[in-house]
C-alpha cells in the first residue's frame, strides 16, 4: 500500500521560510500527480499544490508567489518551499496524490507548520 512520509516542518516567525518533504512509496513515482494539501484547526483538509510527473504546477491563490512545489523522480520526494510565512499557513502538511487526477492514498502523519512570533 502507498505511503507518504512528511517532514520539515516545525516553529517559524512571520516571513520566514521552511522546505517540507514528502518521501512516497509509489512503483512509478513520475507516472503520479502529487500535491500537497493543509489543514489547519477547525477546517478541512484543501490543496495547497500540485505537480505532475512532467512538473507542471499548480497553487492555491492563497499561496502564489510565496510557495514553490517540485519534484524529484530518481528520489521519489516531493519538496514545498514555503517563503515568506504568515500566520494563517499554520496547519498541519500532508502530501498526497493530486485528487484531481489519481483516487487519494492513505493519509500519512503530515507535518506540522505553526507561523507565529
Amino acid at each position: 500500500q502507498v505511503q507518504f512520509v512528511e517532514s520539515g516542518g516545525g516553529l517559524v516567525q512571520p516571513g520566514g521560510s521552511l522546505r517540507l518533504s514528502c518521501a512516497a512509496s509509489l512503483r512509478i513515482f513520475r507516472l503520479y500527480a502529487m500535491a500537497w494539501y493543509c489543514q489547519a484547526p477547525g477546517k478541512e483538509r484543501e490543496l495547497v499544490a500540485g505537480i505532475t510527473g512532467g512538473g507542471t504546477t499548480k497553487y492555491a491563490d492563497s499561496v502564489k508567489g510565496r510557495f514553490t512545489i517540485s519534484r524529484d523522480n530518481a528520489k521519489n520526494t516531493v519538496y514545498l518551499e514555503m517563503n515568506s510565512l504568515k500566520p494563517e499557513d499554520t496547519a498541519v502538511y500532508y502530501c498526497n496524490l493530486d485528487s484531481s487526477r489519481h483516487s487519494i492514498g492513505r493519509w500519512g502523519q503530515g507535518t506540522q507548520v505553526t507561523v507565529s512570533s
